[in-house]
């Protein structure tokens, strides 16, 4: 009988070993405040292009909407500077290519250069925003004179098609030349620009699942597992060893902006892990784990807040280790172009949440969103 006894117990404790579940972080029992936190951690605002903002209007209203952004707390702005095949900031590289110098929107101005200038007395820092990260057009609309001149930067499928996403037509991120064409991007900011840093996002370094069969990557696979890629873009192998080629150019991406200036914070803004790495090929944990990027902002975008818990947790408690979460600020979302707007509750309860987790510091889509809020932002980042 003790024997059974015995057996019985060491059962149950390898079946309850296999159900552990994650412990939650210790309590911020030294915050006073629940909604404080670190001082000097990132308060951040995505900010648009036009189509979505009145910010970029001119000088003058860039000046306003940052001092807006200033006196309710918001310490850091990622600023886009590429989308749709264009750059709010003038660039030699993609003048060179399609002989487009900035957005036409911009024409005459330095957007990059007046939002720098605008923030520095305000003690904001300016992240130049790389949002279109290897895409190139939306629906045939500008930036599709990229793969025009350059046809075989062109991402294909496994039916040999160009590989659209969404109305969104990529570039083939495995394409060295494409790599090489977004570094001189990002370069052209790190050295023409006093930015604090720059970002890339769902899109850099990013690419769709259903891709990666051009000719030279299938030929890459096939040397390494003596067999070609499968068709099912879903294969699991398939899928990890494409994250991991993506990964190694997010190390050459960083060693080279970090040695360009090493004061230069490198900033990537996936979606959820592990749903991110699945579908567009980006493993970020694994970034962190690597130090390839200094700050994530994962896009932890929901709309309720049981819906928000369920994805900030395990992000806390697993995917990102205790040693690492001052640089993991979630991207919560604030506005949406179909008429979504947050809720004052949903925002003071997705703060809360990060709190809970020891997570310090945030950042919003998108700025008009912040600025729909004020009173509330001072409140939680204003009170003493």
């Amino acid at each position: 009988m003790k024997l059974l006894m015995r057996l019985i117990g060491t059962a149950l404790a390898l079946a309850c070993t296999a159900c552990v579940t994650v412990q939650p972080p210790p309590a911020l029992t030294s915050i006073k405040n629940p909604l404080a936190c670190a001082p000097d951690a990132v308060r951040g605002v995505w900010i648009p292009t036009p189509r979505h903002t009145g910010f970029f209007e001119s000088k003058e209203t860039i000046a306003s909407h940052l001092k807006e952004l200033s006196d309710v707390g918001i310490n850091t702005v990622y600023v886009v500077m590429w989308n749709q095949g264009r750059t709010f900031y003038k660039s030699k590289v993609l003048k060179d290519l399609i002989g487009v110098e900035i957005d036409e929107r911009m024409a005459g101005r330095d957007p990059l250069q007046e939002v720098i200038t605008a923030a520095k007395p305000l003690n904001i820092k300016v992240y130049a925003w790389f949002e279109f990260g290897f895409a190139t057009d939306h629906n045939n609309g500008t930036g599709r004179e990229i793969l025009e001149k350059k046809p075989q930067w062109a991402a294909l499928k496994h039916d040999g098609s160009q590989l659209v996403n969404n109305k969104i037509r990529w570039m083939d991120a495995f394409n060295p030349e494409v790599q090489n064409f977004m570094t001189t991007l990002l370069l052209e900011v790190v050295n023409g620009y006093d930015v604090a840093g720059v970002q890339g996002d769902d899109r850099l370094p990013a690419f769709p699942s259903m891709g990666g069969y051009n000719p030279a990557t299938q030929a890459k696979y096939t040397k390494q597992f003596n067999k070609p890629p499968p068709a099912n873009h879903k294969d699991p192998q398939w899928i990890q060893w494409r994250a991991d080629e993506l990964t190694d150019f997010m190390d050459k991406l960083y060693v080279t902006l970090k040695k360009a200036k090493p004061s230069t914070t490198v900033s990537m803004a996936p979606s959820v892990w592990p749903w991110v790495r699945d579908e567009f090929l980006q493993d970020w944990p694994t970034w962190l784990k690597r130090g390839i990027v200094d700050e994530v902002t994962p896009q932890l975008y929901r709309k309720d807040i049981a819906a928000y818990e369920r994805v900030i947790q395990p992000m806390a408690r697993d995917q990102v280790s205790a040693d690492k979460r001052n640089v993991v600020f979630p991207g919560l979302l604030l506005r949406l172009s179909d008429g979504y707007r947050v809720s004052e509750k949903l925002i003071e309860d997705m703060v809360a949440a990060n709190r809970r987790e020891n997570i310090c510091g945030e950042v919003y889509f998108f700025n008009e969103g912040v600025r729909d809020n004020l009173a509330l932002f001072k409140k939680l980042y204003k009170s003493k």
